[in-house]
């Protein structure tokens, strides 16, 4: 399917998140008052900055905007992004983009199991018995098997805007991005910056979870992020692995919520959204 199309430009300053100039690219949907935001270029020195990380509104927006917006994303090639509360560090500028073809460099079954050998690691020195592990262990299980559809990703994204987006305090985002995942490597987002120094694994495995679940990120907040699934895992012993994975992504959802995988896959079984935060 052809991803231009006949329809108004870009609008002012927007087409500037694009490394062509948003060129074919349209926006059939008028935007709220906002500003494309500029990295700080004493944040991180990683990257040379050359254009705007995201555009932001002004005023926080409604869910029906969001999903206006979403639907115009093969068009527009801007996915829409709402951002909890709006006294964040991206408003001054302090992310830390990196290039969307960094994404592809990073396996995320690969990823999984550095990240699990470097938690576990410390833990083997102390007789750990691994038992918020179980069934797993010390030995990752690797990437779980993919999910059945539910509903069409759209539909699950759409659903969950209209859950977080209540036109108060949730502000929009528009981020440059073919996906949804690499949203979070375009604009630099920081949230896990304790966790992984990097963006761009993040991604990968995000892109991961896209392609085996219907995820779609819909909201960040400082250090926090939500996305909505099509294609949850269905039974126990699917979860258990599914949690595994959000483990390696993000322990505190397990270390601070349930404290075991086992714990926590019971709260997965045919959740329509994942959330995830950092300490």
């Amino acid at each position: 399917m052809d991803d231009h199309r006949p329809g108004r430009a870009l609008p002012a300053g927007v087409y500037r998140l694009f490394a062509d100039g948003g060129n074919g690219r349209t926006l059939n949907v008028p935007l709220p008052e906002g500003a494309v935001v500029w990295p700080d270029r004493s944040y991180r020195r990683d990257h040379p900055v050359t254009r705007p990380a995201f555009w932001l509104s002004d005023a926080p927006v409604t869910a029906e905007i969001w999903r206006s917006l979403a639907a115009e994303h093969l068009y527009s090639g801007l996915w829409p992004l709402l951002l909890d509360e709006s006294a964040q560090p991206w408003a001054a500028g302090q992310v830390a983009p990196e290039p969307e073809s960094e994404i592809g460099v990073y396996e995320p079954a690969q990823f999984m199991t550095e990240v699990w050998q470097d938690m576990i690691e410390p833990r083997l020195r102390y007789g750990d018995d691994f038992e918020d592990l179980s069934p797993f262990g010390k030995y990752c299980p690797g990437l779980a098997a993919p999910g059945e559809p539910m509903a069409e990703p759209l539909e699950a994204a759409d659903w969950l805007a209209g859950q977080l987006a209540d036109g108060r305090s949730t502000l929009l985002g528009l981020v440059a991005a073919a996906r949804s995942a690499d949203v979070l490597a375009v604009m630099g987002w920081q949230g896990a910056l304790n966790h992984n120094p990097w963006t761009a694994p993040m991604s990968a495995v995000a892109r991961g979870w896209e392609d085996r679940f219907g995820a779609r990120l819909v909201r960040v907040g400082f250090n926090t992020m939500d996305f909505s699934v099509a294609a949850p895992p269905r039974d126990p012993d699917h979860a258990v692995h599914v949690a595994a994975e959000h483990w390696a992504f993000c322990p505190d959802v397990v270390v601070q919520g349930a404290g075991s995988l086992e714990g926590y896959a019971e709260e997965l079984v045919g959740r329509n959204a994942w959330s995830f935060w950092w300490d």
